[in-house]
């Protein structure tokens, strides 16, 4: 009895730890900018990236920053990942009512862009 009170106990511990982890900037992600003024012509448009971070156990503030952190870090992996350095039009729909009062998940999206260095 005491030993599948102890296995559920750990097997809980790592079910939330796995749900409550953040997105990490990966190192090709340090590399993409955000940019506020649309890229010109010498830039080539890549396509949009949306980046996600789950608040359900975080809550919407979460850690360091919050959890627009997490889903900004998503964003510029996966810009990275298409080949893009620089992010345009970058927004957060899911940033409304709702999400003051439920922890929804927040998002970002942007135009990915490949510029020169």
């Amino acid at each position: 009895m005491y030993v599948k009170y102890l296995a559920g106990i750990v097997g809980a511990a790592i079910l939330l730890a796995g749900c409550s982890s953040s997105n990490d900037l990966s190192a090709a992600g340090q590399s993409v900018r955000f940019v506020e003024e649309k890229p010109g012509a010498q830039c080539q448009y890549l396509g949009t990236a949306t980046g996600k971070q789950s608040n359900w156990l975080s809550g919407q503030h979460g850690e360091e920053g919050g959890s627009m952190r997490g889903a900004a870090n998503a964003l510029r992996n996966q810009a990275a990942a298409m080949g893009g350095n620089v992010l345009y039009s970058v927004n957060s729909p899911t940033q409304g009512f709702l999400s003051s009062f439920v922890p929804t998940a927040s998002e970002m999206s942007g135009q990915v862009y490949k510029c020169p260095n």
